[in-house]
């Protein structure tokens, strides 16, 4: 009697690194970890372009901790997740902002063209009456000099829809102080203001309090990060930063109430 050799038998998978996807765009929300289904039905009902590299993040903020996240500090984790995997562009949609069908249609167009660094979409404010959220300078009220279906240049915009050329977002890293959240270490590129102090030579007490976005936008400005970043033409224009209010989005509150009304 024979016996036939025993065949040794191998499995070899040969990886070749490629994630099958380009670091192109990063869409991050900070939410609360509830939406509503209307948040939902547009957030993942958008009109897809072909061939279009993305990744989602959501970045909750914990509920059962004393002290939740504040959105800037959750836009922070999501910098830096951005920045650890060389996203090309970062796209910033809060939970409470409803996308048209068609938005991430338009902004597929600003990341083909590359001509515009910082890009909103339009919202107003969640209040009786409400206001467009895109501002000419501090103190000085919202843009009224436009219609539906313009292209309006401001120098303050909301986060809820935005569009950010990493370059920008890289070089506001390297400048900003490093913190940590929940033993995660990230920068504070995004800051709510909220100081107190007394003036020393008045004896006058002094408050300022604002929004992470208005901060960061005069942040961008002041800190020459379209110059830093290879936007020269941006840093010396008045009003550098664009909405288009084509990409026009509801504002809801958890009951659903949609603003403007």
């Amino acid at each position: 009697m024979t016996t036939s050799p025993v065949r040794e038998y191998r499995t070899v998978i040969q990886d070749s690194g490629d994630p099958g996807y380009v670091n192109r765009l990063l869409i991050g929300t900070a939410t609360t970890g509830l939406v509503h289904i209307k948040w939902v039905q547009a957030r993942y009902g958008q009109i897809i372009p072909t061939n279009w590299s993305m990744v989602n993040m959501l970045q909750f903020m914990n509920s059962y901790m004393p002290l939740r996240y504040q959105v800037a500090d959750a836009q922070n984790l999501i910098v830096k997740e951005a920045i650890e995997h060389d996203f090309e562009w970062l796209f910033l949609l809060e939970h409470d902002v409803i996308l048209p069908p068609d938005g991430f249609i338009r902004i597929n167009e600003y990341i083909r063209e590359k001509r515009h660094p910082i890009v909103s979409g339009l919202y107003y404010t969640r209040s009786m009456p409400s206001e467009p959220l895109l501002y000419r300078g501090r103190g000085t009220s919202f843009v009224t000099d436009w219609k539906l279906g313009d292209k309006v240049w401001c120098d303050g915009v909301p986060t809820g829809c935005l569009l950010i050329h990493m370059g920008i977002i890289r070089e506001m890293w390297k400048d900003s102080e490093e913190y940590s959240l929940n033993g995660i270490k990230t920068r504070r590129v995004f800051n709510t203001p909220n100081n107190i102090w007394i003036d020393p030579q008045t004896g006058t007490f002094n408050t300022m309090s604002g929004t992470s976005d208005l901060d960061w936008c005069t942040k961008v400005i002041q800190g020459d990060y379209f110059a830093k970043a290879g936007w020269s033409e941006y840093q010396n224009m008045k009003w550098p930063m664009l909405v288009d209010t084509n990409i026009f989005c509801k504002h809801i509150n958890m009951n659903g109430q949609e603003f403007p009304v």
